[in-house]
């Protein structure tokens, strides 16, 4: 097998991993009350926010990693806006646009 193809093979996700994402909802998309397994953390470009790359971090820094048990403890009273999250056995608060980044089933 070639080192191009054996590269390729290596970076394409699992069967299991492509239903969990297909399946997964965002989090900021999601009401109080909800629980659920976090799948991945995957931001986009957004306006007034970080960049992509710098939220991620941040995100992980915060516990926000693939397996996390994260439940929507509440809501903000205007436009639900910030949301308490709790991550395992931490509470954090996010903006529904941060927390768009977000996957969860």
């Amino acid at each position: 097998m070639s080192r191009i193809r054996h590269g390729v093979d290596r970076m394409m996700a699992s069967p299991e991993k492509i239903e969990a994402a297909v399946s997964a909802l965002p989090l900021g998309a999601c009401r109080r009350g909800f629980r659920g397994t976090l799948v991945s953390v995957s931001p986009v470009a957004t306006q007034g926010g970080f960049d992509p790359e710098e939220l991620e971090r941040r995100l992980l820094e915060l516990g926000f990693i693939e397996g996390a048990s994260v439940h929507i403890l509440h809501e903000g009273p205007f436009g639900r806006d910030p949301i308490a999250v709790r991550v395992n056995d931490t509470t954090v608060a996010l903006r529904r646009h941060e927390a768009m980044a977000i996957l969860a089933e």
